[in-house]
């Protein structure tokens, strides 16, 4: 784990901590009743957790552990944890919370970049964490920013990746399909092969930058 996301998990232990974490919570009387916390079993708390199960206060106290594990394994789902955010209304929480959380995801956003294939458990690739930003209600030109002022090669092999995912075809209109058209990707991914032609993903820069300028 890198460094900066580490620290970003720390402050989010940090700030959070002021919810105690209950080892057995509420439940709906007529579908759950009470549910008992087992972090073994995390997946099943999160589909319910601030619907059936808990409180706001719960999914905060519990907050921590999921967006650690989001980072650590591949048991959970990064847009159901973080489509929780806007359900409980999260840019109403104190300042230090949001912020803590906004770290968190320029942290996880960062370090998925420095690396090719990523080493971030269900954070699989960037689009896994574009569509989990979307979920927590947060506008992807944030990340996109980031992405073009990380002009490294593992963020270029994600670009190229992202490039041959999108489905140029569709008429409807799509952020980032128009992020990607743009030259400067095009440029990018020119500059990218020319730096890495002898390297084992050449001809995926050059396959993204074929697609583009078609």
């Amino acid at each position: 784990m890198d460094d900066d996301l580490a620290v970003a998990l720390a402050r989010v232990r940090d700030v959070f901590a002021r919810y105690p974490r209950r080892a057995v919570l509420d439940g709906c009387p007529h579908c759950k009743g009470d549910v008992l916390v087992d972090e073994h079993d995390l997946f099943s708390l999160t589909i319910s957790l601030g619907n059936t199960v808990g409180s706001r206060d719960d999914v905060k106290s519990l907050l921590p552990v999921f967006l650690e594990s989001l980072v650590v394994s591949e048991d959970l789902y990064p847009g159901i944890i973080l489509g929780k955010l806007p359900r409980e209304e999260w840019r109403t929480w104190p300042q230090d919370e949001q912020e803590a959380i906004d770290a968190y995801l320029d942290a996880v956003w960062r370090s998925l970049l420095a690396h090719h294939p990523p080493r971030l458990g269900a954070f699989e690739d960037a689009a896994t964490f574009l569509d989990a930003a979307r979920a927590a209600g947060e506008r992807v030109e944030r990340f996109l920013d980031v992405w073009d002022a990380t002009p490294t090669s593992s963020a270029d092999r994600h670009l190229a990746e992202m490039v041959s995912r999108v489905d140029f075809l569709k008429r409807k209109p799509s952020l980032l399909g128009d992020w990607l058209r743009r030259e400067a990707v095009r440029d990018r991914l020119h500059r990218a092969f020319e730096r890495d032609h002898d390297s084992a993903w050449a001809d995926d820069l050059a396959r993204a930058y074929d697609l583009l300028r078609r």
